[in-house]
């Protein structure tokens, strides 16, 4: 198939909260942006359940609902959004190419889509455990008791026992937050003292309301798509015993890893692949490349402060735009 060539004066990588904010602004300023759906079209809220902390919906909304609302608004002020998936790119010279494949396995470039302004809003993931029951439903309990962000999910789990799984700041942080609403917090961690700064683990060791289970793993988590989670099964990596606790929430905190693999060695990033940007602005170290989003953002990680930075990172864009007489 003969590569296909299109010029773009915003393109827009990623399609969750920061990458549809970014092109409602952008779209709104008649730059025509193009947003590039990726593996996970709507980003992490499609595999959320309720939303009840994103301003404007009162009674909460679900999660692939509230992407839905993102997208329709991207759709009505003139965005183009198509789904490529990006392998590689080169952004020594402006217009800056991307090429792209029609999937992961393909071998063959079929489109080669040039930007004269890149925003970049390819998120985080969560790591997870790759254990039985902690895939997204329907296959798993995931959204259904199963998470990975105490600030998005805590809430919901008032006066009911909770498990934290890790034992890095992370943990420490997540366990910390949810005595706020459990019954009791039982963090598991694999090895026998946490890997977290001192100061954590301190106050974590001496809350209350929070039990640690050393040199434990959980193998499997129990429960049904009615019930939610119940139970986790437990494996001790010392003894090698077994056993089940009983829980209605698990909350995995083994950290995030932002989704910047195909920017490393171009763009300035830290220890963990989070792209680095410029003072207040969205500016990576590329002139004309602006970074949004989970992919740039260690720290609050939240579906409204990705929308700000989508938000920032549309207007830095225009006026990069402007300023080299292109918009």
């Amino acid at each position: 198939m003969a590569e296909e060539t299109k010029r773009h004066k915003v393109v827009i990588l990623g399609s969750g909260p920061a990458g549809l904010t970014a092109a409602i602004y952008a779209s709104r300023a008649q730059l025509d942006p193009i947003v590039i759906d990726g593996p996970q079209p709507g980003g992490q809220l499609t595999i959320t359940t309720d939303v009840e902390n994103y301003p404007g919906f009162a009674k909460g909304i679900m999660g692939p609902e509230l992407m839905v609302e993102f997208r329709e608004q991207a759709l009505r002020f003139g965005t183009e959004i198509i789904n490529t998936w990006i392998d590689k790119v080169d952004l020594s010279n402006r217009p800056f190419k991307l090429y792209g494949k029609e999937s992961a396995d393909s071998d063959e470039i079929t489109s080669v889509i040039e930007a004269d302004s890149l925003i970049i809003s390819t998120g985080a993931s969560a790591k997870w455990l790759g254990i039985p029951g902690e895939a997204p439903v329907p296959e798993g309990l995931g959204g259904n008791g199963v998470s990975a962000c105490a600030t998005c999910d805590g809430f919901f789990f008032r006066g009911r026992p909770i498990v934290v799984v890790g034992g890095g700041d992370t943990a420490m942080e997540e366990a910390l937050f949810l005595t706020k609403f459990a019954s009791k917090v039982t963090v598991v961690h694999r090895r026998d003292d946490f890997r977290a700064s001192k100061i954590m683990a301190d106050r974590v060791k001496a809350h209350e309301k929070i039990d640690i289970l050393w040199n434990t793993e959980v193998k499997e988590i129990v429960g049904a798509k009615e019930s939610g989670v119940t139970g986790v099964k437990l494996n001790n990596t010392v003894t090698g015993e077994t056993s089940e606790l009983a829980t209605e929430g698990v909350f995995i905190a083994i950290g995030h890893k932002p989704n910047t693999d195909l920017f490393k060695g171009v763009l300035d990033m830290d220890e963990t692949g989070y792209l680095i940007t410029e003072g207040k602005t969205m500016a990576t170290n590329v002139p004309g490349v602006f970074a949004c989003g989970d992919a740039q953002d260690s720290y609050y990680r939240q579906a409204i402060t990705a929308a700000g930075t989508g938000c920032m990172a549309a207007i830095d864009a225009e006026r990069f735009l402007a300023e080299h007489g292109d918009h």
